[in-house]
């Protein structure tokens, strides 16, 4: 079997084959924001990958390192369960969709489409890649030498420990969802490639440190139990909400870069940004709704769980209390 080296090396190799194909294709697949760009299709959602390798590269390395570390776990007589593997690559997989899919190609065409965007990388993906546990992973896989002297400083580091904060995580989620909306930040967004990255990266930071205290595997300084969870997440649906109602009911388009548009198909630019604001609200509630459910459930089996142990734990007092059972006769 293939070493580290070579598995890195195989990888690279890829990405650069992946680099040449994406700047071989024709130039309607690499448009960004194209006006000219014909009217999309489920097909065209599905299929009009551009193979962008800023996005394919990170994403290639993602999943060759998971791999690595899998194997290397294994090596040592370690398991790690399919599911999790399953759960980072589906995590990977979204955001590939998100970034470089038809959703990719039409996101500065469309504000519902753009929206679709960052419900993925805010609410699908990162969920996904936390479930799998990949600080886990990496505890794991280190050496004594590297966890002692890398890892366990970081995870203890007072920075993390604030960000990480419940409290923080979820108002900064909020400020990177209402700040990138109501503010110039969207508009230079849709006319600069640079700041749409860091728009980005800032949902998907966000969005893992909300999630990381309530989903996963991995450790946390601010771990919170399934009650909380609910509670914590439940709270992040009323600011969606507002945010999407704002929208829903601007009386115009909020962003001259989508009203100015001169497409000849599709809905108007008011009309998209209510569809967007509706998958806001619609989209976001049912995530967080379906979030807290599965926490309450939990919630009441590790009750059920805790009443039963109880339970043993005072019939056993009781029959030591008791003493030996006579002999009959």
């Amino acid at each position: 079997m293939a070493g580290p080296t070579a598995a890195f090396g195989l990888t690279l190799a890829f990405g650069v084959a992946l680099a040449g194909f994406a700047l071989a294709l024709p130039p309607i697949v690499l448009a960004h924001g194209d006006e000219h760009l014909p009217a999309p299709t489920l097909a065209t959602f599905a299929l009009a990958w551009q193979f962008d390798p800023t996005v394919w590269l990170p994403a290639i390395a993602a999943a060759a390192l998971w791999w690595l570390g899998v194997r290397r776990v294994r090596s040592r007589g370690g398991h790690i369960a399919l599911a999790r593997t399953a759960s980072w690559l589906a995590g990977v997989f979204a955001i590939l969709v998100a970034l470089d899919s038809g959703i990719g190609l039409y996101d500065t065409t469309l504000f519902s489409v753009h929206m679709v965007q960052h419900l993925l990388l805010t609410l699908v993906a990162p969920p996904l890649l936390l479930l799998a546990g990949p600080v886990t992973l990496l505890l794991q896989a280190a050496t004594p030498r590297a966890r002692r002297r890398w890892i366990l400083p970081v995870l203890h580091a007072r920075a993390l420990g604030i960000i990480a904060n419940p409290v923080v995580a979820g108002v900064l989620f909020a400020l990177v969802m209402w700040g990138t909306h109501i503010s110039p930040v969207f508009e230079a967004s849709l006319e600069n490639v640079t700041i749409h990255e860091a728009e980005h990266t800032a949902y998907l930071i966000s969005a893992l440190l909300l999630w990381w205290p309530v989903v996963g595997r991995d450790p946390s300084p601010w771990r919170l139990s399934h009650a909380a969870g609910a509670l914590y997440l439940g709270l992040q649906m009323p600011q969606m909400a507002f945010l999407a109602v704002a929208m829903l009911m601007a009386p115009t388009p909020l962003y001259a870069w989508y009203a100015d548009a001169t497409r000849t198909w599709g809905p108007t630019p008011l009309a998209d940004q209510q569809m967007a604001a509706g998958i806001m609200w619609v989209g976001g509630s049912l995530v967080f709704i379906g979030a807290v459910v599965v926490l309450i459930g939990l919630w009441m089996r590790d009750e059920d769980r805790r009443a039963i142990r109880e339970d043993r734990r005072l019939d056993a007092a009781e029959a030591a209390k008791a003493g030996p059972a006579r002999p009959a006769g």
